[in-house]
């Protein structure tokens, strides 16, 4: 459980942030848009990313081995990360604690901080592209698109698809470091 002067912190950011993520929410009360952030939403759900660790051996040989695994092991340790900074920050949600924010998406939890799909997304996008910059083209912008997609679906504020941007960056960095 988080500390009282971090509780502070936190509902200080959220207000900051509160117009902002209000204006990027207002993007889901269109049809299309709202399905395209859905779509994307859910592909940075996880399946994505196992698939593709599980691929790029099957589609480059042996030499997509040992990042395929490295990955694998950037991917425990995000996710590890994550639920530490989930229990000891619990920021709620942005549409739990603003009414006027729409919920647009299934969230998996009831806390925000940090945005676990976008540290997931940066961090396999960039290790993989790293290795094979073929899939840039594919696997940056949806990387983006996954990270968008939670502010516009209600499910987090910027800051904390900003900082599970920046902790998906250092693993991807470690990750390249050791592949």
């Amino acid at each position: 459980m988080k500390a009282p002067p971090l509780n502070a912190f936190m509902a200080r950011i959220d207000v900051a942030e509160y117009r902002l993520t209000r204006t990027l929410n207002r993007g889901a009360q269109f049809a299309v848009p709202r399905q395209l952030f859905r779509i994307a939403s859910r592909l940075g759900d996880g399946i994505l990313w196992y698939l593709l660790i599980v691929l790029l051996p099957i589609l480059y040989g042996a030499s997509a081995l040992r990042p395929a695994m490295v990955m694998a092991l950037t991917g425990v340790l995000g996710l590890t990360l994550y639920a530490l900074l989930k229990r000891m920050f619990v920021r709620e949600r942005p549409f739990i604690t603003h009414a006027s924010i729409d919920l647009r998406g299934a969230p998996l939890d009831r806390y925000s901080f940090p945005s676990g799909h976008t540290l997931h997304a940066v961090s396999f996008a960039w290790q993989a592209t790293a290795h094979f910059p073929e899939l840039g083209w594919v696997l940056v912008p949806l990387a983006a698109l996954i990270a968008a997609s939670r502010v516009v679906l209600g499910l987090h504020y910027p800051s904390d698809v900003l900082a599970g941007a920046a902790i998906g960056a250092a693993l991807a960095e470690l990750g390249t470091s050791l592949a």
